[in-house]
Formats: C-alpha cells, structure tokens, sequence
C-alpha cells in the first residue's frame, strides 16, 4: 500500500472508531435521561395512586436495559423494594400455562381441538351447545363464567363446573374466564402426572434461569415477598382518604394467577416471547405453536385481539402485545414491542396502574434509541377540575319529591347538601364521586338525552336505587316491578378475598347488582328467583336469591358462590 494510501486508511479507521464510540456514548446517554425521565415519570404514579412499591424491568432481545426499583415492599415496616423482591403477578401467569399447553401439543401430547371428556371422562357442565375444546378455553371463548374464587386452588373446580351453565357456544364470544384457566392447569396436570410448580420448573422457569421466583404462591415463599396492599373500606368505590392496609393474604397454585416473579426474571421469559420462542440454545416453543399463542383469534377489548394467554394490537403502526395481571393487593404488567423488539415489565404492591407505567417506559426507550423527544410527562390533572361543570348544573328531583341540585363554579361541579358545597370528583365520563358519608357508598352518575353516544343535555342522575330527573328529562318517571323484587334488595357478603360483597337494588324498573367498585350489571329475569348477570344474552353468569324469610332472602348465589345478607345498609 503506499504511504499516503495506508495514511488515509489510518485516518478512516480512526475515524471509524471514533465514531462508532461516539455514537454509542450518545446512546447511552439518551438512553439514561430516559431512565431519569421515567424514573420521576413512576414516581409521579406513585404519588398519584398512593402506590407502596413499584419494581421495573425493560428489555430488548439481546438482554436487560434496565432495572429500577421504587418505594417500599412492606410501607409498614419501610422495607424497601429490590432486585430479589417477588411480586405477585396474576393474571400474566395464563400465557405460561399456555406456553407449557403448547409445548405438550409440539409433542403431540395434547390435542388443541379436543373435548375435555377426551381426558377427563367424568368432565360434565350444563349446556345447550357442541363441547368446548381446549382451544376455547384458552381463547376465553368456551362461554364460561368469568370467577369461582370460593375454591381453594383445588381441581374440584374442575368437578364443580357441573354446577354451571354455558352463556354461549364454542367460539361466539369472548369472555373472560379464571375459571377456564383454571381448568387448563389441572389438565396440564392430569397430562403431565406431576404438580403445576414442578412442571412450570422443568418447562419454563429452568430454561429462562427463573432461579428465584416461584411457579406458586405459598408460605415458603412469603418473606421474600412484597406486602399487597389496598383500601381499607371493601364495599365502596376507592378514595384517596381511604387508608392503605395490608392485602389479605392466602396460597394459591392454580393455572389462572399463581407466579410470583422478580423483575429482571419476568423480563427474561417477556425476553423468550420477543424472540418467538426462541432461548440460547434452542426454542421454548415451535414457530408454529409461538403463532397460536400470538394469534388474533377473537377481539376483546376495543381494539386488541386476543390469542393464549396474551393480548395483541397495533399501536402507531407497531405490534404490540402483553397481558395485565392482578392479584389481592397486587397488579402487574407485562408489555412488549414485536416491531422494535423492546419489552417492559411492571409489578406494584397497592393501588396503582402499572399499564400506563409501562406504555410510558416503551414510548421513553423508544424514543431515545430512534434519536426523537422524549414523550411529556403528563400534565396532573386534579379529579376535581371539570371543565364542562356547566353540563351538570341544575336541580333533578325524584318521583318522591326529594331533590337534589348540582351548581359549577370556576372548573368545579358541586353538590349542595343542607346548604354545604360538596365538591365532586370525576370517574369517567360523566361518572363523579365523593367520599361524603351520604354519598360513600355509590358513583354519581349522570344520564344524557343521547346516551347511547354520550351526547347531548344531560337529563337525569342517579345514586344507588335514587333516580333524579331534570325537567327537560321527558321519559317515564315511575315503573312498576314484580312485588318479590323486594325481597332480594340488599347488601350481600362472604369471605371471598376477591369479592367480598355487592349491593341489589332496584331503579327504573330493572334489579341491579351494583359491585364495590361502583360498577353495576342489570339482572334479568330468567325464572323465579334466578337472574342472569348482564344484559347480554351469552352472559353465563347468574344470580340466585333463595331462603326468603319474612319478606327478605337471606342467601344469593353469585355464579357458585354463596353470599348471605349483612346486616349493613
């Protein structure tokens, strides 16, 4: 080479390696004021949801980014969150019960279109319609009812589905269900001849290096994890003035929700999912089953379709996909990102919305890797502040002559009550709250004459059985109902964990169930002390009020589980 060639050639690779040094201390650079960016972004949630602990991981295909703890894992005894804390993570916990499916069917073990009865000869549920397969259940479409939460982790669940009716047939209608994949893990039980944790060991968690987290909750594994948390009053929608108390605490080890998991440990098996299956060494799953459990089978909620196990759905042009998960006193997500091959994991101990964190924690690594703004931190926007307060005001009076009257002033909706202003808090639209003694118990909601579409003047409000009407409200104002309704109204509760107690109540001529979160769900008539849950026909779930005394029933059966009147209001 000659002299002034090879100089060149020195000055270009020199250059080279200058610039590729160059451009990866830029990456990470961006790539921490995206951390400090998303750290004062968690911190913001923290402070907004009053969450105790927050444990983060992202990752690309390659390996971890980044690991980030917050807060506490027992606020009680300050003990902060780490690396090595467990997390409870619920519901994300279906897509390993339906990765060890899967890996069953590579070996031709399981047969994706197969009737239960094929395994389980004495397998009986009450039905108009063809069999569910095990393919239905994993899609959350074998018509099902969603809980059967009275059962300890046991296969009776499985026997017990006897008890139950179908809404709908196989494959009709998404609807979530516990209870299928409930099922599904005892299947994987019966096909396997071994427990669901020493399976989920050998199949998932071994190969992944998941060392440290535990495939079942149980009392072992209870120091090492973080205290859930949650409000302290069960029978009311939440509020920040409601105390943080220790969740219950209980052992669970069913295919639905039992993993608890570290973060850096459920980042590795999210880090499985965006390689399609593939882990060193070989594949957790075939290409062709990673594609059943990535599928987009059946929409389920607004646009996101789901698969096993998992959610997908475009975003910004992306494909994206995870699944949320929730546990008594505990909430998780896992997020990932097939396009850019970037993934997020977020579990929490307490109220909070590990969701948005972990769209936050996507929307900031992408950004910094693509050279673009980091997204805004959002702007806190009170539940106070109402902008269209105006909508609102007026007084609506119920049939009885009792009123109730609604000023706005400034951005503020306010309700007045023997001359004081309560100030009101928004829950969505047109659904406000407030924490006020008189008003505790029930949401605040407002009816349009357009209500389908959420449009127009707003003409009625309702709070709990209490119909308030404006008058420019021009329906019926009085309705007649079967005599025995009242027997049923009441306030219900068990010792379930998960749902505790409900309200029945009737209004505008319909019988309602009304939960502690505010929700409520029409109940409709099907024969003499049954209802089904839900205006939708392909509802399974159903209500059953029986041992009536004295012109009150004392026992209503949710779905299979027993609730018995209370002797609160």
């Amino acid at each position: 080479m000659r002299p002034y060639r090879r100089k060149w050639h020195q000055l270009a690779v020199f250059y080279l390696a200058w610039a590729t040094a160059a451009v990866g201390q830029s990456e990470a650079v961006r790539l921490a004021q995206a951390w400090r960016h998303l750290a004062a972004f968690v911190r913001q949630q923290m402070a907004e949801s009053r969450t105790p602990g927050v444990a983060l991981a992202i990752t690309n295909r390659e390996g971890l980014l980044h690991l980030a703890t917050f807060g506490h894992a027992d606020a009680a005894a300050r003990r902060p969150v780490t690396s090595e804390t467990l997390f409870q993570i619920g519901s994300i916990s279906k897509s390993f019960t339906a990765v060890a499916l899967l890996q069953l069917h590579d070996e031709g073990k399981l047969a994706l279109d197969a009737p239960l009865v094929r395994y389980w000869p004495w397998f009986s549920i009450v039905t108009a319609h063809p069999p569910f397969t095990v393919h239905d259940l994993l899609t959350h479409t074998a018509g099902l009812p969603r809980d059967r939460d009275d059962i300890p982790s046991s296969r009776f669940s499985v026997w017990a589905l006897r008890e139950r009716i179908t809404g709908a047939p196989p494959g009709a209608h998404w609807a979530y269900s516990n209870v299928g994949y409930q099922v599904l893990g005892y299947l994987l039980e019966a096909l396997e001849g071994a427990d669901y944790a020493t399976i989920l060991r050998r199949r998932i968690f071994q190969p992944l290096g998941m060392h440290h987290s535990e495939p079942t909750i149980t009392f072992a594994a209870r120091p090492r994890m973080a205290v859930g948390h949650q409000t302290a009053y069960d029978d009311r929608p939440a509020h920040r003035s409601h105390p943080l108390v220790p969740a219950p605490w209980f052992e669970y080890g069913a295919g639905d929700g039992s993993i608890a998991a570290t973060p850096a440990e459920l980042a590795a098996y999210l880090r499985m999912l965006l390689n399609r299956g593939a882990v060193a060494g070989g594949r957790l799953l075939s290409e062709e089953s990673f594609a059943l459990l990535t599928q987009r089978f059946v929409r389920a909620r607004g646009d996101r379709w789901y698969g096993y196990g998992l959610e997908v759905w475009d975003q910004d042009g992306r494909t994206w996909f995870g699944h949320g998960g929730a546990m008594v006193g505990y909430r998780a997500m896992l997020l990932g990102d097939f396009s850019s091959g970037l993934g997020v994991v977020v579990m929490i101990n307490g109220p909070g919305a590990p969701d948005r964190i972990a769209e936050f924690a996507l929307e900031c690594v992408h950004a910094a890797l693509q050279l673009r703004p980091l997204p805004a931190l959002p702007e806190r926007v009170p539940p106070t502040r109402v902008e269209n307060a105006t909508d609102y005001a007026g007084t609506f009076t119920a049939p009885d002559g009792r009123s109730v009257q609604f000023i706005a002033s400034g951005d503020g909706l306010y309700l007045l009550r023997v001359g004081q202003r309560i100030r009101l808090e928004r829950r969505g639209p047109d659904r406000f709250y407030t924490p006020h003694a008189d008003f505790a118990l029930f949401p605040i909601v407002f009816t349009r004459a357009t209500a389908e579409h959420g449009q127009g003047p707003v003409v009625e409000v309702h709070h709990g059985a209490t119909a308030f009407y404006h008058e420019r409200y021009t329906g019926p104002r009085r309705f007649e109902v079967p005599v025995e309704w009242k027997f049923y109204e009441g306030h219900y509760s068990t010792t379930n964990p998960w749902l505790s107690n409900f309200r029945v109540l009737t209004r505008k001529g319909k019988l309602w169930v009304v939960f502690p979160s505010g929700e409520e769900e029409e109940l409709v008539p099907l024969a003499p002390g049954l209802f089904r849950v839900g205006s939708e026909e392909h509802s399974a779930e159903r209500l059953q009020f029986d041992a009536v005394v004295e012109g009150r029933a004392l026992r209503a059966n949710f779905s299979g589980v027993d609730f018995y009147r209370t002797f609160t209001p």
